[in-house]
C-alpha cells in the first residue's frame, strides 16, 4: 500500500540516476560477515536495482562501485572487489536480463590503474553489449571526479597543441566530449547514496553538479536498500521539477 502511495508522488521519472552504494562492509561487520560477504550481498542488491529501475523505466544507471581512493584499502580487500568485478563482468555474456533489457555495459575511469585481466574482461563485456540501446549501465571503476576532469583538460590541451582545435572552440560540448573516455553520458537527474552519508563525494561533478540534479541519502547500506528507498529517491525528484514549473 505504502508503495502504491509513493508511486502516486513520483510524477516524473528521472532519466539518469547516479548511485553511490556505500554501507557494504558496515553491513558485513554489523551481522558478523566477512568484508568480501558484504561486496558481495551488495552486488546482489546492483542486481535487483536493474530490475526496479527497467520497471520504473530509468534508462540510465551510474553506479559509483570503486574510486580512485579506493585503492589505499587493505590489499586482500581489493583483491576480492576485483574478482567479483571480473565475475560479474563475465556473466554479461550468459545472464539472460542483459538481452531481456537490452542493457549496454560501459566502464568510466582511469583503466590504466586496473589490472590487465580485468581490463580486457571489461572490454569484452561492453564490446558483447556494444549494439544494446535498451537501458545503459554504466560502471565507474578506478574513478574519481576531479581525476576525469583533468584528463579531459590533456586530451583538449592536446587538440589545441596539435593544431587541430583553436582555443576560441573550447566550449562546454567540447570538455563533455572529452569526458569518460568519449562515453557520451547524459546529464544526472538524481544521485543517491546510501549508508547514512550525506555526501556526494566528488561523484559526476561535471554531469551532477554542473546540472544542478536533485540528491536523496537514504539510510539503509547499501545491501538493505530497498525498492521503497527508490521510490522515496524519485519522489524527491519529481518534487524538484514540480517546484522548478511552479516557478516558471
Amino acid at each position: 500500500m505504502y508503495e502504491k502511495y509513493l508511486g502516486r508522488q513520483c510524477r516524473y521519472i528521472p532519466h539518469h540516476i547516479a548511485i553511490i552504494q556505500d554501507g557494504n562492509r558496515r553491513f558485513a561487520r554489523i551481522h558478523g560477515r566477512t568484508t568480501e560477504e558484504g561486496h558481495r550481498a551488495g552486488a546482489r542488491k546492483t542486481e535487483e536495482i536493474l530490475e526496479w529501475a527497467n520497471e520504473l523505466g530509468i534508462r540510465y544507471i551510474t553506479l559509483y562501485s570503486f574510486s580512485t581512493e579506493n585503492f589505499s584499502r587493505d590489499s586482500e580487500e581489493i583483491r576480492a572487489l576485483f574478482s567479483i568485478f571480473r565475475e560479474k563482468f563475465l556473466s554479461v555474456h550468459v545472464d539472460e536480463r542483459v538481452r531481456k533489457y537490452g542493457i549496454r555495459i560501459s566502464v568510466v575511469g582511469d583503466r590504466a590503474l586496473l589490472p590487465a585481466d580485468l581490463a580486457r574482461v571489461i572490454s569484452a563485456a561492453e564490446e558483447a553489449t556494444r549494439e544494446n540501446t535498451g537501458n545503459y549501465l554504466n560502471i565507474a571503476l578506478a574513478y574519481g571526479g576531479r581525476n576525469e576532469i583533468v584528463h579531459a583538460a590533456k586530451r583538449i590541451l592536446s587538440e589545441v597543441e596539435s593544431g587541430y582545435c583553436p582555443p576560441d572552440r573550447i566550449d562546454t560540448g567540447m570538455v563533455e566530449k572529452y569526458l569518460h573516455d568519449g562515453i557520451r553520458l547524459p546529464p544526472v537527474d538524481l544521485v543517491i547514496r546510501s549508508g547514512n552519508e550525506s555526501r556526494t563525494s566528488n561523484f559526476l561533478p561535471w554531469l551532477a553538479n554542473g546540472h544542478e540534479c536533485a540528491v536523496y541519502f537514504s539510510a539503509p547500506f547499501w545491501p538493505l536498500f530497498r525498492r521503497i528507498d527508490l521510490m522515496r529517491a524519485i519522489r524527491v525528484y519529481s518534487q524538484r521539477i514540480e517546484a522548478k514549473k511552479s516557478r516558471e
